[in-house]
This record gives C-alpha cells, structure tokens and sequence, in this order.
C-alpha cells in the first residue's frame, strides 16, 4: 500500500499458519518440557505453587547448593509431593553438587570420596519423599569442579594425538599435572632447528617409561653395592660363610681372630644393604601388582615363584641371595611390567567417580528395599571441566552400573536382576548448554550435535539452555546457538521420550518473566496436544508477542484516539481531553 507522500507500508499483516508447511521440529510437546525452581531458596513450597502458574507439567527442584538443599525441611518435600498429586505434575530433583571422584585441590582423597558417597546416597534418600510411589529422576554432576583435559576437536586429530592438554594423575599419591605438546631437540638430528614434537599421548608414554625405570635402577644401584662389598671381601668371607648362615656367629665378641672379626662386620655390611633392596623390591612388585592389568600380573605371579625357587636352590646365602635377587630384577625392569603410574584424569575420575555412583545408588535400593527407587541421572557439567564430554558420560555410567551389579551379586541378587536393576536406576542427564560451550573449544556445530550419540543408550532426563558457546549463560532455547534440532535426533527416541527442563536462570535473572513459551516457539511445539498445526512457531500470524514479529507497531495513545470513538478525537479536532468538561471547540460535553 502506498501513502500520500511517497512512503511504501509493508508487511504489517504477519500472515497466519499453514498446515501444509508445519516446522521441522513440531516433536517436542508441551507436555515433556518442565522448569525449575530457584536454587536460591529452600522454601520449595512457594516455588512449586509459583511455577504452576505457567501450565508446565514438570518441576524440577533445583537444589545444586549443598547448603540450600540442607536447609529444605522434611516436611516441605512430603507437602511438594502432595501439591503435585493435587495438579497433576511431575516433580524431578536437581541434587548439590558434588565431587564424586574425591578430587580436590591437593589431588585424590580416598576419605573425600567415601564422603562424596555418603552425600549421594543422603540426597537419593532424601529425594523419595518427592515421590514415594515412583523412580523420581535425581540429577548429579559427573564432576563438580576437577579441571578436564583439553581434547582436540574430532577433526583436528591424529592418531596418538586427541589433546591439546592432558591432565594426568600419579595413581598412587593422586597427585595432578598438565601434559602439552612439547618440541625436543636432539644432537642426532639432521634438521636440529625444526625438532622433534611430542603429543601430549607420547609424553605420557615417557613418563610412564621413565618413572619405571628410575625406580629399577635405583634397585640396581642399591644391589651394585652389595656385589661391591661380597666380590671386593670374597676371600676374607667366604671362611665364615657356612657357620654365619648356620647361626654359630651370633657376636662378633666369640671371634678371636681380627681377621674374621673383619669378615663378619662385612658379612653384616652386605646383609644390611641386601635388606634394603628387599625393602626397595618389595615396594616396587607391590606397586607393579596394585595398578598392573591382569596379563601383568598374571606375569608377576610367575616372577614371585622363580625368585622363590632360586633362593631355595643357592646353599650360599648372601651370595646366593645377591644372586636370585640380581635376576629378579633385571627381570623386573623388562616393559613388561613397568605399570601405568599415571593415568589421564578422565580415567581416573571415571573409576573414582563411579565408584561413588555405584555405592550409593546400591545402599540406595538397599534401604528402601527396591521398591520406587529413585533414578540416579548423571550430567555433564560445563564442557572444559573433568568429565564433561559425551563419551565421559557413556563411561561413567557403565561403570556405575557395574559397581551397583558388583554389590548387589555379592548381596544375593542374581546378576541378570541385578543388570535389569542397574539399567533402570542408573542413567545420565545430557546438559544441551554445558555441551555447546565446546565452540569456545574449537568444535563445529555438528561436532558438538555428535557428542549426543555417545549418551544416546544411556539418557533418561534432559535439561534444556541456550548460550553461545564461551560463558556458561543459561537462556531460552533459540536465543542462542545450540544445534538443538541436530541434537534431539541424535539423542533417538530415549531423547524425545525424556522429561526436558527449562534451565533459564539469565532469562529469570534479567528478564524476570517464564521462559516456557519462548522454549515453546523455539522447538515449534504444537499448540494443541494433537501434535499438529497451528504450532507456537507460527503464532506470529496469530498475536504479536516478544519472540516473533513486530509486536505493537503503534503506541497505545493511537489505539485510545482512533479505537474509542469521537470522544478520543485529538482536542485539536474537537475530542474531549481528560480532566476537562468539554471539548476546545465549544467547551461542552461530547454527547
């Protein structure tokens, strides 16, 4: 349409929907999208009460804060529980963080993580009185603050090379540290300038290496000595040997000749260095034994028998002994049985971690006797931090289910049950906003789509926010730049079918209204339960609201001059302005 001077109006008509072009992503129903409660305040109840208004038939009690979580009365969750049989609604549990590995700042506790497994078990306790008659999803953080080893995304890596950093941990004293790439230059070198590049991988391979074997030449410098002492006194020993090993010197004081007084004090001497490195190979096989694999120590077994059956077979004792043990070790430094010290912490953290996992969602089932246990869901926190990828969920889930199948066989239940069990009660939340911050990474969008494949067995609850992929904002689904389409497909059938909570606490914090129907209008949810047209992404043709068209095109003194009669005509034109008795034009009432 074009007006009087020249001005062309346009597209003011947004137009309706069609039921012949419904959106892509019209699967997601009303129904299966939740939101949360403030993790701010323990007074669920009013949380609850408010969050109804909004229509969502799922609530999730957010209680990520130990002390918030702690300071929730018993009696607000029965009385959560009976509001939501009353209206209908699903109430899910968003348990305190925790660190579940016992990682902490000084490295791995053992007493951290028997914490840790307590807490867990507290909180899935606790969470039944949300649900006393049903498996009420319960959501921890794989890690909760451990920091992760940086991968490469998919596309940039090599074989033996999928880190841009790798955290490490010493499997004995937990202790931490960073792996890089590193350049190393060489004297054999043709090209000395360009050097040799390491991978993070291949770095860890030589610490691995160098920390084995600066153990075994420690032992063979040890032993060196006592071959110094027996070879360099043979001669002044050798005389004594037979009634030192039977027991008849005892005190140097019984020997009258200088001579063998001489000879016992280097028997002693030798002896003395000979138990050391006992001590020292003690040390070592047990550490060998402790974090070996079974073909290691499967070897070591047969190592410990030839070491017995030469120290039976030599009749001369120290020399023997020098001897048996002089094989022993060299045997012992064959890579063979040089043990995997240190460990990325991804695989650390997982057995770790698990361990908790498994615990307590076993003593869990145990105390309420399997009857409406809750679900344990396990979550990937912000991607960067420990066990935050796709394939760190898949693993600390199967894990923990075998932890919990471990407990229950030796409690009685027969493994089939007990995998049946573990199957259901154990699964993992996928975080769509905490997986999308691997754009800050370097990962594409359909590189961080893919990481969903990994969890897909294994989900059973999803939490649904939006970002940009740098900061770990929390915003209404399509106001950021989650490939959330790509993701659901990815996620199969267990991600439609999953309950979706609305994590939007910047939309609450600064907008201060329900993010629920945005969420609606991102997805193109239907706006019926029908699963068909009209959609929310088509209401634009419908009314004029925030997240689509133009919305109020004119101010609303043009809707009271021009919508409400004669008597809103401008004063100008003989309309009546408020506060007055009549119009400029007469000065009487308009009638």
């Amino acid at each position: 349409m074009e007006a009087k001077r020249g001005y062309v109006i346009s597209d003011i008509y947004q137009g309706g929907y069609s039921s012949l072009t419904p959106p892509d992503n019209a699967y997601i129903t009303a129904g299966s999208l939740g939101i949360t409660s403030s993790p701010f305040t323990p007074n669920v109840i009013q949380e609850v009460s408010t969050k109804l208004s909004s229509g969502v038939k799922t609530i999730e009690v957010s209680a990520i804060k130990p002390e918030i979580f702690n300071a929730i009365p018993k009696q607000q969750l029965k009385e959560v529980n009976r509001l939501a049989k009353l209206t209908g609604v699903d109430i899910t549990l968003h348990a305190p963080l925790v660190e579940a590995s016992g990682i902490g700042e000084q490295g791995f506790n053992e007493a951290e993580r028997e914490s840790a497994e307590k807490k867990i078990a507290h909180s899935l306790l606790r969470s039944h009185d949300l649900n006393p008659d049903g498996n009420i999803p319960v959501t921890f953080h794989s890690s909760s603050g451990i920091p992760g080893s940086q991968f490469l995304p998919p596309s940039q890596r090599k074989e033996d090379d999928k880190y841009k950093r790798l955290i490490i941990v010493n499997r004995e004293t937990g202790k931490l540290g960073p792996l890089e790439h590193e350049k190393k230059f060489y004297p054999e070198e043709e090209n000395l300038e360009k050097g040799v590049i390491y991978s993070p991988e291949e770095n860890l391979k030589i610490v691995n290496k160098t920390e084995w074997n600066n153990s075994i030449n420690q032992l063979i410098f040890s032993k060196d000595r006592v071959d110094q002492i027996l070879e360099e006194n043979r001669v002044l020993i050798e005389p004594i040997l037979t009634d030192y090993a039977a027991g008849r010197i005892e005190d140097i004081k019984n020997l009258k000749s200088p001579t063998q007084q001489q000879a016992l004090m280097r028997v002693r001497l030798a002896k003395d260095y000979l138990d050391d490195v006992y001590k020292q190979v003690n040390s070592i096989f047990s550490k060998a034994y402790e974090f070996g694999t079974e073909e290691q120590k499967n070897e070591l077994q047969k190592l410990s028998e030839s070491l017995k059956k030469d120290l039976e077979e030599n009749n001369l004792p120290i020399y023997g002994q020098s001897k048996a043990m002089d094989n022993f070790i060299h045997q012992l430094k064959r890579p063979l049985f040089a043990p995997d010290m240190y460990v990325p912490i991804e695989d650390f953290a997982v057995k770790k971690s698990s361990e908790s996992f498994g615990n307590a969602a076993w003593q869990t089932y145990k105390d309420l006797k399997g009857k409406n246990v809750p679900i344990l869901s396990i979550e990937n926190p912000p991607a960067g931090g420990g066990l935050s990828t796709g394939e760190d969920i898949k693993n600390i889930v199967k894990a923990s289910r075998e932890k919990f199948v471990e407990n229950a066989v030796k409690e009685g239940l027969s493994k089939s049950q007990a995998e049946a069990e573990a199957e259901k009660l154990i699964g993992a939340t996928w975080d769509v906003g905490h997986i999308n911050m691997l754009r800050g990474k370097g990962y594409s969008e359909k590189e961080i789509a893919e990481e969903a494949k990994h969890v897909a067995p294994y989900v059973k609850h999803i939490h649904l926010s939006d970002n940009f992929g740098f900061e770990h904002t929390e915003l209404p689904m399509g106001m950021g730049n989650v490939p959330i389409k790509e993701i659901m497909k990815n996620l199969g059938q267990k991600g439609y079918d999953a309950k979706k909570i609305i994590e939007a606490s910047d939309w609450w914090q600064h907008f201060k209204t329900q993010p629920f129907q945005e969420t609606l209008e991102a997805f193109g949810s239907p706006i019926y339960g029908m699963k068909m047209a009209p959609y929310w992404s088509q209401a634009s043709g419908l009314y004029q609201g925030y997240f689509s068209g133009y919305g109020q095109m004119l101010p609303q003194i043009n809707y009271e001059t021009f919508g409400a009669g004669f008597s809103r005509l401008p004063a100008e034109l003989g309309g009546q302005t408020p506060g007055t008795q009549g119009s400029r034009m007469s000065g009487r009432g308009m009638e």
